[in-house]
């Protein structure tokens, strides 16, 4: 190919600069044609000249601009990024607006077409406003912000985001104001799956969450997985068809909430067939025996997360709910009170016969017995259960070495000890080392609480 001189082919490209069909097209010549093509492409200067009216000149770079607009290849934006980024420099408070609407606009505009946007507390931006949201934004398949977010947000991009599948509301707030922009949002979605709303409030408004719970109800089809911090106001569970997971959740903070003593709308609920994981966080026991009697032989997975101030006839009619009900389940995580109930986890192992992985929290209870329960795990454990994970301040190494000398011609283990309470940890790492050369381990993990903050109940090694 004849070889065009650097200057004439930076004439001739520069002509270009409206046509970015034509330059994109000019990326893929060769190199040189790249660096010529990319600083076009990139040439904006309109947001550098707003900076500079204003006399904001810190935030401007010339002298070694990318190749490439970068910007228009991200699919995900977590606006807290940009929200750090602007809080880490030291910028006159009222310079600030005027940076965020012109880094905003680098992002949300007609040429970036974004899947996910995550939004920060107290983040009060009209987004959709912005020109060229309604095309950045109308292929939005997931979207996270706070409960408290302005209304007006919402009901902006309910305009323009209809093909949303994933919707999650969170609050760190301990006041709460009901959103109704929430509902507009999920009515107009035309294939939701994923719907999640928590909050840490103590304040209950019925008629917004049985709105909810209607809007909820016309994605019933639709809806494969649910998490809700609230108590139902109606049955509106009953009718999730495709149901998969679904997660029910009352934080600490309103575990004393009399409206999750009203089991009228949790009693006898009619469960889907499809229900395959639930897991069941700091809700009263009579309402979580209620869901698990409730549920299918085809459920496979539930992770329980108890009150403190759970007793020993609750763990007990607990267990006997989840052996009785859920045969045929795989993963199971609870709360042991003593070793009083012994005789009801051999049941539970004698029961299910499916289980491939066990996680048991014992850390509120210091004098627990590990010995007896490794006795019974080695004893009465289906064959296909070998991934452990287990909460405790009081292991033993030599409660931990009999129950590796016990499990001998069995499935190699997975295992994670959690708050591990052994003193020296070298001791611990030694005794791993040593069963793992034996091929009863196959893989292990210790450490505290703080180091599997973000660990999934059911991911091992």
């Amino acid at each position: 190919m004849i070889q065009l001189d650097e200057d004439i082919l930076l004439l001739v490209l520069g002509e270009l600069k409206n046509d970015k069909k034509s330059l994109y097209s000019c990326l893929l010549v060769s190199r040189t044609w790249c660096v010529i093509t990319g600083p076009i492409l990139w040439r904006n200067p309109k947001s550098r000249d707003i900076l500079k009216n204003q006399g904001i000149n810190n935030f401007i770079t010339e002298t070694y601009l990318p190749l490439f607009n970068y910007i228009s290849f991200w699919k995900c934006l977590e606006l807290q990024f940009l929200e750090d980024i602007i809080s880490s420099k030291r910028i006159e408070k009222s310079n600030v607006p005027i940076i965020r609407n012109e880094i905003l606009k680098l992002f949300i505009n007609k040429n970036t077409k974004f899947i996910h946007i995550s939004i920060p507390p107290n983040f009060d931006y009209q987004l959709h406003l912005i020109p060229g949201a309604e095309s950045c934004l109308s292929e939005l398949e997931s979207f996270q912000c706070d409960v408290n977010i302005t209304q007006n947000i919402l009901e902006g991009l309910a305009k323009i985001c209809k093909s949303i599948k994933k919707l999650r509301f969170d609050s760190i707030h301990y006041y709460y104001t009901d959103n109704f922009g929430i509902i507009k949002l999920v009515e107009v979605q035309k294939n939701l799956n994923y719907f999640c709303l928590l909050s840490i409030s103590s304040f209950r408004n019925e008629s917004f969450y049985k709105s909810i719970e209607e809007s909820l109800i016309k994605h019933a089809d639709t809806i494969r997985y649910l998490i809700i911090g609230w108590s139902p106001t109606t049955r509106f569970l009953s009718h999730f068809v495709n149901l998969l997971s679904l997660e029910i959740e009352m934080p600490d903070l309103i575990k004393g909430n009399p409206y999750w003593n009203d089991e009228k709308y949790l009693k006898n609920l009619s469960l889907p067939s499809t229900l395959k994981i639930l897991e069941v966080r700091f809700t009263p026991l009579n309402v979580l025996v209620n869901i698990i009697e409730n549920t299918t032989e085809n459920i496979s997975e539930i992770s329980i997360h108890c009150n403190d101030d759970i007793n020993y006839d609750g763990c007990k009619i607990l267990i006997q709910a989840i052996y009785h009900n859920c045969p045929n389940i795989r993963y199971l995580k609870l709360t042991l009170y003593r070793n009083l109930l012994i005789p009801e986890f051999k049941n539970l192992l004698i029961n299910c016969q499916f289980l491939n992985g066990l996680i048991i929290n014992v850390c509120k209870d210091h004098e627990f017995n590990w010995n007896k329960l490794f006795q019974v795990l080695t004893i009465l454990s289906p064959i296909n259960l070998f991934k452990f994970k287990f909460y405790s301040n009081s292991f033993k190494l030599e409660d931990l070495k009999l129950f590796f000398d016990n499990w001998k011609n069995r499935k190699a283990i997975l295992l994670k000890l959690i708050n591990a309470g052994i003193e020296t940890d070298q001791e611990l790492v030694s005794l791993f080392e040593q069963y793992k050369a034996k091929g009863i381990i196959e893989n292990c993990f210790f450490g505290n609480s703080n180091c599997c903050a973000i660990d999934e109940d059911f991911e091992w090694i």
